[in-house]
Order: C-alpha cells, then sequence, then structure tokens
C-alpha cells in the first residue's frame, strides 16, 4: 500500500544517497554539487513531495508548447507566501500550454554574475523570479531580452530600472492601516522589527510603519528597533537570537510591528521566555498570514495575502507579456487584509 505523506527519507532511498544529503539539496546548500541537486528536486517532484506537488504537470507533459523558467534564491517552503503563488502561478500557465522549470540561483551565482549552470536562455519563453533581492543581478536577468516578472524586488531598486514587470502584495497602505488602528487604540510606543533593506516589500512595510506614527505625532525611537541586516538568517540559525537582540533593547515599546509573521513569532516566543505576557504588557503584529499565525498563543495579529491570486496574477501578466513584449512594464499590488488576533486588542 502506498503511503499517504512522502518523506526525505523516501526521496533519499529511491536516489540511493542519506537523507542528510537530500535534505541539504531541497534547502539550496551549496555543498551539494548541481547534478546531486537536480536528481533531488526532480525526485521530490516525481513523488509529489510538499511543495514540489505543484510541478507535476511540468514532468508529465512532453507536449507542452513552451517553458516558463523559475529562478529564485530560496524556494519557498510550505508555510511561506510563494508556495502558494507558485501553485496558482503553475495551474494558470499549464493551462495556456506552458511548463514551469525550477533554477536555483547561488551565491556564487550572484557573486559570479553568472547565471545557474543548467539555465539555457534560448529555451525559455518567459521568467518568474522569486525571493530575487539583489538589484545588479535582477538586471543580469533583464539584460536577457527575455519577458520576466519578479514578485517582490531589491529594497533599493527604482521601479523604472527594474525593466521587467513587477507584482507585490499591498505592503505600505496595509502596515499603515494596522499602526494606525493601535495609534487609534490608546498605544504610544512602537517598535519595527525586521530588516528593511531586505526587499521592497519589508522597505514598503517601514515606509507605512513610519507614515502612521509621522501623521499622529509619534517620533521614531530607534532603540525600540531591531532592524539588523539579515534577520531573517539570523532567526533561523541562532536560536537565541531574538532574545539577545530584545535584550540589548534600551527600552521596550507597548508594539512590536514585525516585517513578517515569523519575524513575529520569534518575538512572541522570546517575550514568552522572559516573562513578557502578550498582549497585555506588549502587542505584537505580523505580516502574510502565514499557517502558524493561527497556531502560536496568543494567535497572531496579521495582515493576509491573496497567495494564490497573486500567482494567477503574475502568470497573466507573463503571458501577456510573452505575447506582446513592447507592453509598457507595470507595477501591481494585490491587495491584503488586516487580521487582528490575541496578539493585539481585536479591533474591528
Amino acid at each position: 500500500m502506498a503511503r499517504d505523506r512522502v518523506t526525505i527519507q523516501d526521496i533519499a532511498d529511491a536516489l540511493g544517497i542519506s537523507r542528510n544529503t537530500a535534505s541539504k539539496a531541497l534547502n539550496g546548500a551549496d555543498s551539494i554539487p548541481a547534478d546531486t541537486r537536480d536528481k533531488v528536486i526532480k525526485k521530490a517532484v516525481e513523488l509529489k513531495y510538499k511543495q514540489f506537488s505543484y510541478m507535476d504537470t511540468a514532468i508529465s507533459s512532453s507536449d507542452k508548447q513552451g517553458n516558463i523558467a523559475l529562478l529564485t534564491c530560496n524556494l519557498p517552503n510550505g508555510s511561506h507566501f510563494g508556495s502558494l503563488l507558485i501553485s496558482g502561478l503553475e495551474k494558470e500557465i499549464s493551462t495556456k500550454g506552458y511548463t514551469l522549470s525550477i533554477y536555483f540561483v547561488r551565491e556564487n551565482d550572484i557573486n559570479g554574475m553568472a547565471l545557474p549552470g543548467n539555465f539555457e536562455p534560448s529555451s525559455v519563453d518567459g521568467i518568474i523570479c522569486i525571493e530575487m533581492f539583489n538589484k545588479a543581478y535582477s538586471k543580469l536577468i533583464t539584460d536577457l531580452g527575455i519577458p520576466t516578472i519578479f514578485v517582490d524586488c531589491a529594497a533599493d531598486m527604482v521601479y523604472p530600472e527594474l525593466k521587467a514587470d513587477l507584482v507585490l502584495m499591498e505592503n505600505e497602505h496595509s502596515t499603515y492601516s494596522v499602526t494606525r488602528k493601535l495609534i487609534d487604540h490608546g498605544y504610544t510606543s512602537f517598535g519595527f522589527v525586521g530588516d528593511y533593506n531586505h526587499c521592497k516589500s519589508f522597505n514598503e512595510r517601514w515606509t507605512g510603519f513610519n507614515r502612521a506614527l509621522t501623521e499622529c505625532g509619534i517620533s521614531l525611537n530607534p532603540a525600540h528597533n531591531i532592524v539588523a541586516p539579515d534577520q531573517n538568517f539570523n532567526i533561523n540559525m541562532e536560536e537565541n537570537w531574538m532574545g539577545h537582540q530584545l535584550d540589548a533593547l534600551e527600552e521596550r515599546p507597548s508594539v512590536f510591528i514585525c516585517a513578517n509573521d515569523f519575524i513575529a513569532i520569534s518575538v512572541m516566543k522570546s517575550l514568552k521566555n522572559k516573562g513578557v505576557k502578550v498582549p497585555e504588557e506588549v502587542a505584537v503584529c505580523g505580516f502574510d498570514d502565514a499557517s502558524e499565525s493561527r497556531v502560536v498563543e496568543p494567535h497572531l495579529t496579521t495582515v493576509h495575502i491573496y497567495s494564490s491570486q497573486m500567482g494567477i496574477i503574475s502568470a497573466e501578466i507573463l503571458l501577456s507579456r510573452i505575447k506582446d513584449n513592447s507592453r509598457p512594464y507595470q507595477v501591481t499590488h494585490v491587495a491584503t487584509d488586516m487580521i487582528f488576533r490575541g496578539s493585539t486588542p481585536v479591533l474591528s
């Protein structure tokens, strides 16, 4: 009887490699040779392992007309909004006769301004870039002259410089609205948590946060913020990193507005470890509405992203670009919804 759930061990056994090697390959470790990584990914697709299951059409339909290349530095996992986005995009392009192929862009590729070794531009009809936040490397891609769309982009990107279509979730106004509602509820001290130079989305959330404070006459207090570079990496790799950052604050604000849910959950866990009650002593807000936001206690106030619809919209824009590459480039913000839960006062 077939198993209901495919595991990394199943992939490793099918290829005759260790589970550790399979795991590293799926997580993009640079220590794994490219050919091994490709074999592991293909097997994950074949076995429909987690977020790779959406690529079933791409490998099983040999009579498709064209190929869309997904370039990414970090393939989103099942909890990331990008996973549902990719699923929506793949379903949409498959109905129009295109397959989706994934290419990982490594740090060495970016440093050397080189395309992935197995990427052949002549076989690609369109490109979608996800988790690609290096401005110079983005130009390398757009200079190929292939119809391209970015989902999010580098924080310092000036839109006219991109020479490609861009899709983002609505970031600035939703973060502004969350912050403003909490100010109207009586909160007066706010801190932002997240590297606002990580990507354009984080930067827009930072802008919305600051605009709300400015309009209400609240001065931004740098002592309340945790905006260290590469924060996502530190949170994932160093268990106590957030706790150390909270300890380093000169004073603690009454509200933390966080750049995404994973950062917010790390803040909540660290506060709990220090005996600080959420929201009684500190309110916390995230962004993304990841599944974990509904599991953590108290449930996390956040901003809901319509991830699958963003994928469909991205596909529609890219397919239109493939049909007519002379169209003016467009920047599209897809609406979001505020969701107030237990980590802040429940406001309407």
